[in-house]
């Protein structure tokens, strides 16, 4: 019997060693270890206790380190050593070789460090890399997601086009490899290795690169090489040859509308955004100590139930409650960290409840995503492409702000033209800004579809003349009064020509994404001025020119433009040249910061592209294929010179034929430095462009060919009949009131009316002058019996010729010639 025990305890022992090394092998090359990298603010301790409650709620496997730079003199200070298992970093926000300040190279100079000094980087498998402004709403298991040794698993960053110009070619001996990833990475601890040192030393390389720094090279809206620790990593992971696995939907940003059937297990709170009237931005945060305020939380969002109501398509309401789930889940982790601290018991309210709820529970639960999720939905995305038509493009409407001057006139006949000549899209409408004086006298009212608008040059209430606040006073107008169907508002300066078409979706504008171009003597965007006139002052951008919105947004902003335009120009103490960059010290781009300073009030941050507008007379970026000229200073070729100043009371719209000195041949331009000809090139097909406008605008109207007749008496003919055509406009105050009612997508065309009453009239005259030559036949015929037939027929003829030439000369001062009727 006792052998028989001993031989059951060896049995079961065999047993368990056997289950033991099942269980080893099967967790052998399964260790996760995510990290993270801060800095010690108050800026990423919330961050941190909102990515930390994430990754517990998610289930997220494996430790969780937060690497932590900060320099001796931020260390004496912080009080968040306790937010999180924590490896310091020494800080590389200063560079301790160039001393340029980047604080966003501590993240792989953390990564290198903690490869180097910790024991965890021994016993680990995986690596999952995130950001702190993350919320995890399902664990990242990169064997699940696809990720290989060789292969890591990463979110998708298009705006990286450095990966397809010259910047890969410069940075990396194989641009091929260049993936536009980041946001999360996934990938196994060897590949780490490789890429840690090389992801490092590319940031340096990238940042230190200063001469492609450029938007249109870099893809960095603010044009200042932020975005250099991306492109470290991209070109990092290309030099040793990583190809990743991407996927777009693991992450998205709070405010963007997930795909259909689309599970995002990453919420990435960057950008700004909003659910109803309530928002939320990172930023406004940046000095919030709200993790050691006891009770302190960020303003609660609307109730899941309130946002039901704010959207027909599901996909948007789903993308709506992914907004709020992103702040309930941080507000919930600050209430934990609070309790954990010590702090007393929060007095109950509506929205703690919720927060404590089993339905906020249920709505927070972990979402699971595997590698056969990601590859079936990826299938599904191409065969959509393959089989779904091609989403029509948003609508696209372009307005541009005038007045009634001869001045604006031709600027706009020169736009109306090269807008046509584009080929840019949807519709297009003058906002004519006029007094009811100037509407009396004014001639152009055919030259564009027009929405008119009461001027504001002279301000109604404080009697300030300044005509450039009728820009966004117009723009208001319009939308309180017209009725707009299209999605996009592109909007213009008169002083521009069109060469090719701007579209929102060429440019990636989006809603709550403007595009527009450089302006960068708004030096008052980086001074006193934006602090003192909005309360986003970092969020101000040095743009203008052309804008290209969303509807949507233009509705929410066009008033702040305006009321922000009345602030700045009211704002003399700041009209000095070191403020505004203003040359002349006067205000008069106070519009310009109205709409910056308005946007930062709304946080609306732009896409700035560089290669859409340029001034004629600059040399243009290579390869560069500009959308628009904007000839709004002077610039000339060779002896050569236009400057649209010298025309401002000059009226070669009304003028036959008149036009602006022709610019020289573009075969007579230097071609010894190319730079020189193709700013030459370009001057002059703007020159000309403006000229081919007036030559079609003269024969259109009809005007006859230069020596057949007087060109002052043809236009003086014109002004009479314009005049009589028009009169009516001065006593239809409707006309001026309510422009909303005018059909602004036709042009003015000619009154039905005249041609009947002018056939009627000639008709009426017939009759009176056969009654009078029967009258005067008739007596010729009594006093003049004796003569002889031929004479009495001779002087019939004489008098019925007399008496025709008399009924053409009346004729002719009553009426002009029906060439000239036809084109007024």
């Amino acid at each position: 019997m006792a052998k028989f025990m001993i031989l059951m305890l060896v049995y079961a022992a065999c047993l368990l060693l056997l289950c033991v090394g099942d269980g080893s092998s099967e967790d052998t090359g399964r260790r996760i270890h995510t990290l993270f990298s801060v800095e010690c603010h108050n800026y990423f301790d919330w961050q941190t206790v909102g990515l930390l409650h994430s990754f517990k709620k998610a289930r997220q496997p494996g430790p969780i380190t937060r690497l932590l730079s900060c320099t001796n003199e931020e260390k004496k200070n912080y009080r968040g050593m306790h937010l999180a298992p924590t490896l310091e970093v020494p800080s590389m926000s200063r560079h301790p070789r160039t001393g340029d300040w980047y604080p966003a190279i501590n993240k792989p100079a953390g990564i290198v460090h903690w490869l180097k000094h910790s024991t965890d980087a021994d016993n680990v498998d995986w690596v999952v890399i995130l950001d702190a402004d993350m919320i995890i709403r399902g664990p990242i298991i990169p064997w699940e997601l696809g990720a290989e040794k060789g292969k890591p698993v990463a979110a998708y960053y298009g705006y990286l086009i450095g990966c397809d110009n010259i910047l890969a070619q410069l940075h990396t001996k194989h641009p091929e490899l260049c993936d536009k990833v980041g946001g999360l990475l996934a990938m196994h601890i060897d590949d780490l290795r490789a890429l840690a040192p090389m992801w490092l030393s590319k940031t340096e390389e990238v940042r230190e690169d200063r001469a492609h720094w450029s938007t249109n090279i870099t893809g960095d809206i603010y044009g200042q090489g932020w975005i250099s620790e991306m492109y470290g990593y991209s070109f990092g992971a290309a030099e040793v040859g990583l190809q990743h696995k991407i996927y777009d939907d693991l992450m998205i940003y709070p405010g963007y509308i997930p795909r259909e059937g689309v599970e995002p297990i990453l919420l990435h709170y960057g950008l700004p955004f909003s659910v109803g009237n309530w928002s939320f931005s990172k930023l406004d945060h940046h000095e919030d100590s709200i993790v050691y305020e006891c009770g302190q939380l960020f303003h609660e969002p609307p109730y899941p139930r309130e946002v039901q109501a704010m959207a027909f398509d599901p996909n948007k309401r789903r993308g709506l409650l992914l907004s709020i789930e992103c702040i309930n889940t941080l507000n919930e982790g600050l209430l934990l960290q609070h309790t954990t601290d010590g702090c007393l018991k929060p007095k109950w309210s509506k929205y703690l409840s919720f927060l404590k709820s089993r339905t906020f529970a249920e709505l927070t639960r972990p979402r699971y995503l595997t590698h056969e999720d990601m590859e079936a939905k990826e299938a599904i995305k191409e065969q959509e492409i393959v089989d779904k038509p091609q989403k029509p493009h948003p609508k696209i409407h372009t307005i541009f702000s005038t007045e009634c001057t001869p001045y604006f006139d031709w600027q706009t006949v020169g736009l109306v033209h090269s807008f046509h000549q584009s080929g840019q899209p949807g519709n297009l409408t003058r906002l004519l800004s006029c007094t009811d004086e100037d509407l009396k006298q004014y001639r152009g009212h055919d030259l564009a579809p027009t929405h008119y608008v009461p001027s504001m040059s002279r301000h109604p209430l404080t009697g300030d003349w300044y005509p450039a606040i009728n820009k966004p006073a117009a723009v208001v107008h319009w939308l309180n009064h017209a009725d707009v169907d299209a999605e996009f508002i592109v909007i213009l300066d008169a002083d521009m020509i069109l060469r090719a078409p701007i579209t929102p979706w060429e440019f990636k504008a989006a809603r709550g994404q403007p595009v527009s171009t450089p302006y960068e003597y708004l030096i008052g965007c980086d001074n006193e001025l934006a602090k003192m006139h909005t309360r986003n002052p970092d969020a101000c951008d040095k743009v203008g020119g052309v804008i290209i919105m969303h509807i949507d947004d233009l509705q929410q902003f066009a008033l702040l433009w305006l009321h922000k335009t009345e602030e700045v120009r009211a704002d003399k103490a700041h009209y000095a040249t070191n403020f505004t960059g203003d040359i002349y010290s006067s205000g008069w781009i106070s519009e310009m910061y109205g709409y910056s300073f308005g946007a930062a009030e709304m946080n609306l941050r732009h896409i700035i592209n560089r290669e859409i507008l340029i001034y004629p007379g600059y040399v243009p970026e290579p390869g560069a294929k500009y959308r628009v000229f904007h000839y709004g200073l002077e610039f000339g070729v060779g002896n050569w010179s236009f400057d649209k100043a010298n025309w401002r009371d000059t009226d070669v719209v009304n003028k036959c034929w008149a036009k602006f000195p022709e610019p020289p041949d573009p075969s007579t331009v230097d071609r010894t430095d190319d730079n020189i000809m193709q700013r030459d090139l370009l001057s002059i097909e703007c020159a000309k462009a403006l000229n081919e406008a007036l030559y079609l605008h003269h024969k259109k109207r009809n005007c006859p060919n230069p020596g057949s007749i007087s060109t002052s008496n043809w236009d003086a003919r014109k002004e009479i009949g314009s005049s009589r055509k028009f009169g009516k406009l001065e006593g239809t105050d409707s006309v001026r009131s309510s422009p909303v009612r005018i059909k602004h997508s036709q042009e003015s065309s000619p009154d039905a009316s005249d041609g009947l009453f002018g056939s009627l009239r000639a008709w009426v005259v017939a009759l009176w002058v056969f009654s009078g030559l029967g009258f005067l036949a008739f007596m010729c015929m009594v006093f003049s019996r004796r003569k002889s037939k031929a004479t009495k027929s001779k002087s019939y003829k004489n008098r019925r010729k007399y008496s025709y030439s008399g009924l053409l000369n009346t004729g002719g001062r009553d009426r002009p010639p029906n060439s000239v009727d036809a084109s007024l």
